[in-house]
This record gives C-alpha cells, structure tokens and sequence, in this order.
C-alpha cells in the first residue's frame, strides 16, 4: 500500500488515516473546493479514516464567490498514502499560473517523489506544471485554459475535452463540477464502485461520469436513472461483482421478480445484470493491467476463471457498453441467460 491507486483499504476501522490535504490559493473557486471536499467527508461519515486538512500561504484566503476561508499555514506531516489537492482559481486575478509558491511547488513534487498522490482541479493543474509533474505525462485542465497550458508546458500531453486524466500518481481534472467526479473515481479505485456510487447517491449525483472515455464508465454511466429497484441490484453488484451472484438473489436485493428485474434492469441501464457485472470486471481489470498486473493476475482478480474472457471482453470494439447473456458467464458453457448475473 505504498500509493493512492495501490491501496485496497477495509470500511469502517481502517487502521491507516488518511490525510486529504487542499492546498488553497487566493480567489479559488468554491466548488473546486467543496466538491471534492464534500465527496472525501462522505467518505469520512461511512468509516472510512480520512481527515482533511486545508493549507494556505495565509491563513485568510479569499475566494471567487465571496466567501473567505481559514486555512492553516503549516502543513501536515504527509506519508505516501495521503492525497494532495489543489483546487482551481480564477486565472484572471493573477494569471493562470496562480500564486503557488515556489515552497509549496516543492512539496507538491517532494510528495509525488516519495510515492505520494496529486491531484489537481481546473486551473490547480498550472501548480502541478511548474512543480515539474506534468512533464511527459497525459493531463488536463478546463476547456478554456487548455491551450494555455500546453504552450507554457509543452513536456505534458494535454488531453482536450474530458473530465479528469490520471498517468502515475498525478490527476488533473476539467474544473468545478468534474472534481467531483475526480473525487468519486478516487474513491472508487480505492475502496470499490459500491462505496463510490452510495457516495453519490448521498449528494444526489447519480449521473457519475468518466474520465478519459467521456460517459463510458459503467459505474459513472448506467446510473444515471432514477429507479430504486435497480440502484439497489447494483449496490450489491458493485460490492460483489466478483462473485457468481444467481439472478434470484438480485431480484430478491431489488424486491422484484426475477423477470422484471430482468427487464427494469435493461430499461434502466441497457444492460442485463450479467452484462452490467462483466464491464464492472472489465474496468477493474484494466486498471489493474494500467498499474502493472498482468492480464492473467487481472483476469482472476475480477473474478474470472482464466484470461479467455477477459481478453475476448477486452477485444471488443465498443466493450464499454456490451449487452452480455448469460451464455458469457466466464469458465462455464452456455448456462440460462437468467441463471446467475456471473
């Protein structure tokens, strides 16, 4: 467990605290801020150990909306576990590079060095930049400084018109709303979809959307309905997606019929349960092949048999929203399509 993506921690009494650290400049955005601090509080309130913390250069520290904030000028003491944010600011009132200092561009990278995790929303990511953390590496920003940033720091590989990019332990995402989304991907990759997607019916988000594959992400994507029924089969999916999970057993979980689970399922999300807990694997096993594992380690990790059926899941052009029967069912034959949704 030596960073952010690495990290698998348990729920409640997680015995490793982590430090959420908001470095914050003057006329930041508000939501820039309270988006992804409201996501990581959510967190907190479900058991997870999380504390936040808010450094400043001053303790007074104006923002674009309004409001001042207190922050604290000392920073806390950061392991590689810990996660720095900094949040964007009006580019207007001190050019997009913002007032970072040259000692805090420093721990930003010292963090990064010692295994740590950055992240950045909106114009935060001109921080990460002239920290160095850019160069060679896929970022990106809000639309309309995009173009700014790739011409001060031609080393980085700006990636136009999506949510968030993370390439080693660095993530910039598109500003105000997204660092929400950025917050719920972090979560996500560290505690599981299910955790992630209770968080984002907490604040009424259900229409979570993706990073580098705009609107692709089955977790981000196929919630965006509003049926009970459905939300909570794939609660338990998520939890779960794993395991063999018999189709009795969701519909139970939903409080339906087998066949209309079935066919609320698909209305809802275009998929069948089977269908929506392959892509689940299928997402979590790239991610472990991005983080080094190989496609067989992946293949079992997600709870497939072997790497047959995660490599012919993989090959698929339009793999992000496949409609799968249950003749797919991994290290099996051709079992009833509403014999287990895996």
């Amino acid at each position: 467990m030596t960073n952010w993506s690495a990290r698998q921690s348990s729920a409640a009494g997680a015995d490793v605290v982590t430090r959420v650290v908001f470095l914050l400049v003057p006329q930041l955005h508000l939501l820039d801020l309270a988006g992804p601090a409201q996501v990581f509080s959510s967190a907190a309130d479900l058991g997870y150990d999380y504390q936040l913390h808010y450094v400043a250069e001053r303790e007074q520290v104006p923002t674009v909306q309004g409001v001042p904030l207190v922050a604290d000028t000392r920073w806390p003491e950061l392991a590689p576990d810990d996660l720095v944010i900094v949040p964007g600011w009006r580019p207007a009132a001190h050019g997009p590079q913002g007032p970072v200092s040259p000692g805090d561009l420093r721990r930003l990278a010292a963090h990064h060095a010692a295994g740590g995790t950055v992240a950045s929303v909106c114009a935060g990511a001109y921080a990460l930049g002239r920290a160095g953390l850019l160069d060679g590496r896929r970022c990106t920003t809000h639309h309309e400084v995009q173009d700014d940033l790739a011409r001060r720091h031609p080393a980085a590989q700006v990636v136009r018109d999506v949510l968030y990019v993370v390439d080693d332990r660095v993530v910039t995402s598109a500003g105000i709303a997204s660092g929400i989304d950025v917050a719920l991907h972090l979560v996500a990759t560290r505690h599981g979809p299910a955790t992630a997607a209770k968080i984002a019916r907490t604040l009424v988000v259900y229409a979570r959307r993706n990073g580098h594959e705009p609107q692709a992400s089955a977790l981000m994507r196929h919630r965006s309905h509003l049926s009970d029924s459905v939300h909570r089969v794939q609660d338990l999916i998520d939890s779960r997606y794993a395991e063999p999970l018999p189709l009795a057993e969701l519909a139970a979980a939903g409080g339906v019929a087998e066949r209309t689970l079935t066919r609320l399922f698909r209305a809802s999300t275009g998929l069948t349960p089977l269908g929506y807990q392959q892509l689940l694997r299928v997402e979590r096993a790239e991610h472990l092949i991005g983080h080094g594992s190989t496609v067989e380690a992946a293949a079992r990790a997600v709870g497939f048999t072997d790497a047959r059926m995660l490599r012919r899941l993989r090959a698929r052009p339009t793999r992000s929203a496949p409609v799968l029967t249950g003749s797919s069912r991994p290290g099996s034959g051709t079992p009833p399509a509403t014999s287990r949704a895996a």
